[in-house]
C-alpha cells in the first residue's frame, strides 16, 4: 500500500479528540483506533473487531497483544532503518513491558522525522520522532498491498 495513501487518511484524523476505544476521524480515537480507522478506509473493513479493553489493557494481558496483532495483519516487521512515511510504528515504554502505543510515520518536516498518533488526554497530532520516541520503537510494519 502506498505510504502516501496511508498518510492522506491519517491526516484526516489530525485534531480528532482522544477517545478511549474510538476509531472515527473528527469524532474520537485512541492510538489503536487511529490504525483501525486507517485500515477501514484502505480495505473496507477491520481485520478483526477488538474486544472492549481498558486503557492499560496491554499491561495486564499475557504476551504482546499489540505486536501480535500487527504480525497477524501486517506481516513480519521491517528493520527499523527501513521505515518509510506511512509505516506503522509500535512503541513500548519500557524494555521489560509490552508494546502499548502506535503511530504512523509521517514525512519529515524542518525538525526531522515526525509521526502521527493519538495522544492520551489530547488529540491526534503530529509529533517529532525525537530520540526518546525512537528508542521506544518495538516494531515497524508496512500496510499490506491488499488485505490479508
Amino acid at each position: 500500500m502506498s505510504g502516501d495513501a496511508v498518510l492522506d487518511i491519517a491526516a484526516r484524523f489530525l485534531g480528532t479528540p482522544y477517545r478511549h476505544q474510538g476509531s472515527r476521524a473528527g469524532i474520537g480515537c485512541d492510538c489503536l483506533g487511529l490504525v483501525r480507522g486507517i485500515w477501514r478506509e484502505l480495505y473496507g473493513e477491520e481485520p478483526e473487531e477488538p474486544p472492549p479493553y481498558r486503557p492499560d489493557w496491554a499491561l495486564h494481558a499475557p504476551g504482546e497483544p499489540l505486536l501480535e496483532a500487527a504480525l497477524r495483519h501486517f506481516g513480519p516487521p521491517l528493520h527499523p532503518g527501513a521505515r518509510q512515511p506511512g509505516d506503522l510504528l509500535v512503541f513500548r515504554w519500557k524494555d521489560s513491558a509490552p508494546a502499548t502505543h502506535a503511530g504512523i510515520l509521517a514525512h519529515p518536516d524542518a525538525s526531522g522525522e515526525t509521526f502521527i498518533h493519538a495522544y492520551e488526554q489530547a488529540a491526534v497530532l503530529r509529533s517529532p520522532l525525537v530520540p526518546a520516541w525512537r528508542r521506544r520503537i518495538a516494531g515497524v510494519f508496512r500496510f499490506p498491498e491488499s488485505e490479508r
